[in-house]
């Protein structure tokens, strides 16, 4: 009994494992670059959706800001937001995707 408890018990987390595997790398495939290095950096405040959760919503961030103040903000951060670790391509890609939002 115990044998079978325990082979059932691996087969489901083997089986949630290999799930949870494939869907991360579905989630993220389509994605725009930019919109990668968001939810790598910024959706954990900001919502993945844009909404905003601790940090204000950024929905239409795009009407409000230039490419450039976008990057300035990340880069030197504002009001309560600190500076991001976001340089290089990565910034490019994250700005740039932000200002078409």
């Amino acid at each position: 009994m115990k044998k079978w408890l325990v082979t059932m018990l691996l087969g489901v987390v083997i089986a949630l494992g290999a799930c949870g595997s494939a869907d991360n790398d579905t989630a993220t495939e389509n994605l725009d670059p930019g919109e990668e290095v968001y939810r790598n950096n910024c959706a954990s405040c900001h919502a993945n959706d844009l909404s905003g959760r601790g940090g204000p919503a950024l929905v239409d961030v795009g009407s409000k800001y230039s490419q450039d103040e976008i990057a300035k903000i990340v880069t030197e951060g504002k009001g309560s937001m600190p500076p991001m670790n976001v340089e290089g391509q990565n910034l490019e890609e994250l700005t740039n995707w932000l200002s078409e939002q």
